[in-house]
């Protein structure tokens, strides 16, 4: 083709050159250099990212020509196509998904008027036709020459975060910085995962609290992606690198379901019910010691299809447990104390944590399987002071609320209100199973001693022995299921080893639950 035809843009063949320049710009929106840069960074490009994430030649992309209409401070001399972020839709494994990627090496990822509008209009389209949205954040913040549009546009995305909550899954990966209000996107949404040394998130930069506060404070340790999944809660996962960001992203897709009105994706795996040597293993895993800590996670393993468990926050919180797996093929939702940590008791962290977890598995009907060993709420002045009341009824709330089935297995402690609070009979569970060592009482032995026979064992002329004899009694009388199995509290009290069968057997009947709660806007969390 001569250069003649491909400038002549009154034929076709001009006119279709013209199109495959333009498509080629949009492409190559980001400079040599600045891709250069984001490489050295150990990161990729917007569209390396996307490419990563969906099934090969799936991705259809929207609004690749679009352009900013801004001429404030110079910007009309610069118009790269696609503003800075690249959206559209595609496949992974398979299932539907939309998907936006902020461009660092466009204008620095930051938002505009057309680039938040770019990222409105995908979020619109994941909402009609009910598909997850997957958000990759790599941007400065506002454009500061666009104005108060950009700050329009933020708040235009919050709301549809805040419209599709519940409606479709919403994962944000946060790959580079986010910074300022930007950050309460990956806030509403319902999975957040960050890149450990590349990802910062935080409202105020670590310069401006310097000048406001006096503190000096570091980008990693402020923001870092170890900070937020360890100390603030706010992200679900550290990821090595981007290529692990992606493959979490991927997993969790799989057990969600598209839309809150689709069930999630079942595999074909019968479940053998008849219990195995593996089975087994479980009826030696309690020690006899109740002060002795075992790893839950061994119990989470035994219970899921081939030991497989994908868990949430793994790294905040660790005195509770969360995450996805499958049992018979079918994803479940699990919750379960952790006794290497604060021996499994709740604080706030871990009730939050749960909280958010069980109503995530309820807004997209994922059932709940809950591991109970609890011997309280944390005590201290700092849980109290900062809220354990409010706080740790977040987690009431969300089990009772849930309509999902709910199956529960107590393993060994349930004392006191966080028995109550743990998934219990009297927060709504379907099916509560007790192995024979679980003690379901108000209090533990020692503290029902002290407070029962305080006296007696004042004026005993061997305090020992009789403590040894009100605590053996005290055991023996209340410290064990069979008190909460006589009145129902639990509907069986099993052998660990049968624990797997019983839960595929609960699974089974519970399929066709229906319940429904009281006609309502919406109820009042304890926020």
């Amino acid at each position: 083709m001569s250069s003649g035809t491909e400038s002549n843009m009154h034929t076709t063949a001009g006119r279709l050159a013209d199109l495959e320049r333009r498509v080629d710009e949009a492409v190559h929106a980001g400079s040599a250099r600045a891709v250069q840069k984001q490489h050295a960074r150990g990161k990729k490009t917007a569209r390396e990212r996307i490419e990563m994430l969906l099934d090969p030649g799936s991705f259809v992309e929207l609004d690749e020509l679009a352009r900013h209409r801004s001429t404030n401070f110079g910007l009309d001399r610069t118009r790269p196509y696609g503003d800075g972020v690249v959206t559209g839709y595609g496949t992974v494994d398979g299932r539907q998904i939309c998907v936006f990627a902020q461009d660092f090496t466009v204008f620095g990822g930051s938002l505009g008027e057309v680039f938040g509008e770019k990222i409105v209009k995908v979020m619109d389209l994941a909402m009609k036709i009910g598909c997850p949205v997957v958000g990759i954040n790599d941007s400065g913040g506002a454009r500061i020459q666009e104005g108060v549009v950009s700050l329009g546009l933020y708040g235009e995305i919050f709301f549809r975060n805040v419209r599709a909550s519940g409606v479709i899954p919403q994962i944000s990966l946060v790959m580079g910085p986010c910074a300022g209000g930007a950050v309460y996107s990956p806030a509403v949404t319902d999975f957040t995962v960050m890149v450990d040394q590349t990802s910062h998130m935080f409202i105020t930069g670590p310069d401006v609290i310097k000048t406001v506060t006096g503190e000096d404070v570091g980008m990693e340790e402020l923001g870092g992606a170890r900070t937020h999944n360890s100390r603030s809660g706010n992200a679900h996962y550290l990821a090595g690198d981007e290529d692990d960001a992606i493959d979490y992203v991927k997993a969790l897709l799989a057990y969600l379901p598209a839309n809150n009105l689709d069930e999630p994706p079942v595999l074909d795996t019968p479940a053998e019910l008849a219990v195995t040597d593996a089975d087994r293993e479980l009826d030696t895993l309690i020690p006899d010691s109740a002060n002795q800590p075992y790893d839950i996670h061994r119990v989470i393993e035994h219970v899921l299809d081939d030991g497989e468990f994908l868990e949430v926050q793994p790294l905040y919180a660790q005195n509770i447990v969360v995450g996805f797996g499958r049992v018979e093929g079918a994803p479940v939702g699990v919750v379960a104390n952790q006794p290497m940590h604060f021996a499994g008791c709740l604080d706030i962290g871990a009730s939050e944590k749960a909280a958010r977890f069980v109503r995530t598995c309820d807004a997209f009907n994922i059932p709940v399987l809950t591991f109970v060993d609890v011997p309280g709420f944390l005590p201290g002045t700092d849980q109290e002071w900062d809220g354990i009341i409010r706080r740790g009824a977040k987690l009431i709330y969300a089990y009772a609320e849930a309509t999902v089935p709910k199956v529960t297995v107590i393993t060994r402690k349930a004392y006191g209100g966080a028995y109550d609070v743990m998934g219990s009979k009297h927060l709504g569970a379907d099916l509560n199973f007790a192995w024979p060592t679980a003690q379901i009482a108000v209090m533990g032995a020692q503290g029902a001693v002290n407070i029962l026979y305080r006296a007696e064992l004042a004026g005993a002329d061997d305090p020992a022995t009789a403590r040894a004899e009100r605590i053996r009694e005290y055991e023996d009388t209340l410290a064990n299921p069979y008190v909460a199995a006589e009145r129902g509290y639990v509907d069986a009290v099993i052998a660990p080893a049968e624990t797997r069968s019983q839960i595929v057997r609960a699974l089974r009947v519970l399929r066709t639950k229906r319940e429904t709660l009281p006609a309502k806007k919406h109820g009042n969390i304890p926020l």
